[in-house]
């Protein structure tokens, strides 16, 4: 049985809501992993983002949308993340997030025997912060780069390696996930200029 704090924790938890539900909103996410501080529900977005459900035109925008209004949340200290009702109603039929969850499941076993707690400094509540105006500055670049194809995919890797490293407390996931939140930046820039 996987830990609270592991990546098949998460994906077992959006599997039982895709069980009994025939479409999954976004503010079902958000309530099922919410309890669990910011990092999941950085990650979690993010992550469906970069799985196939991706690919479906505005999803990664309206997940960008979100994820910005949960890092300016979280960065205010509010432990109950608001979502206006257009995107908290956005869902997926269960279809959908049944089979990215499927695609995405070798990857979080693998993720899972990698990352775990260490070098916890880099994870502390002032480097969280950091992750977060990070991941809100990356949101802001996402709904320019839906304009080429799969671009959107840059910010939101690095979305979901940030919080990954912040639900994992892994302070070496950290520091690679802030070296690529600048990379993604840079790249996002570049895209945007040459795209």
């Amino acid at each position: 049985m996987p830990s609270d704090q592991s990546v098949n924790a998460l994906l077992d938890t959006l599997s039982r809501r895709a069980e009994r539900e025939r479409e999954v909103s976004v503010d079902d996410v958000v309530s099922d992993i919410g309890d669990r501080g910011v990092g999941p529900l950085l990650f979690v977005p993010a992550l469906l983002v970069i799985s196939p459900l991706g690919a479906i035109p505005v999803v990664p925008s309206l997940f960008a949308v979100a994820l910005f209004l949960i890092a300016v949340q979280s960065l205010a200290g509010d432990r109950r993340i608001w979502l206006p009702k257009m995107v908290r109603d956005r869902s997926v039929d269960e279809q959908r997030l049944c089979k990215a969850i499927t695609r995405l499941r070798p990857w979080a076993d693998r993720l899972d025997r990698i990352f775990g707690p260490r070098l916890k400094a880099l994870t502390s509540p002032p480097a969280q912060k950091a992750a977060v105006v990070l991941v809100a500055i990356l949101c802001l670049s996402v709904p320019p780069l839906e304009l080429v194809p799969f671009a959107a995919l840059v910010p939101m890797l690095a979305i979901a390696l940030l919080g990954l490293a912040i639900t994992l407390n892994d302070g070496i996931l950290m520091a690679v996930a802030l070296t690529g939140a600048g990379a993604a930046l840079i790249g996002s820039l570049w895209l945007l200029i040459s795209g």
